[in-house]
């Protein structure tokens, strides 16, 4: 019987693309949002687009009235950790 194949260990985080890169600023976390993963992910609610929003670290849904936060690099796009954007122009 011929001895079995070395396997080859993978390096750590081989084939893992990083979807973004966090950095400090004023004690947040600011994340950079890969441009492919925009183009991939739509509003829970309405299935439209969104748009990224450096300085508030979010996602937005215009049509939805919605803004999905951005934690540790990863988009939460539950509608119920979402900020309504009507609390932040007042209206009702």
């Amino acid at each position: 019987m011929p001895p079995a194949p070395k396997r080859r260990k993978a390096a750590p985080n081989q084939g893992i693309e990083r979807v973004s890169s966090a950095k400090k600023k004023g004690g947040k976390v600011m994340t950079k949002v890969d441009p492919k993963l925009l183009e991939l992910l739509v509003c829970p609610v309405t299935k439209g687009p969104l748009d990224y929003d450096a300085a508030a670290n979010e996602l937005v849904s215009r049509q939805a009235g919605l803004a999905y936060p951005i934690r540790n690099g990863i988009p939460i796009m539950l509608p119920d950790e979402a900020r309504s954007l009507d609390k932040e122009t007042g209206a009702s």
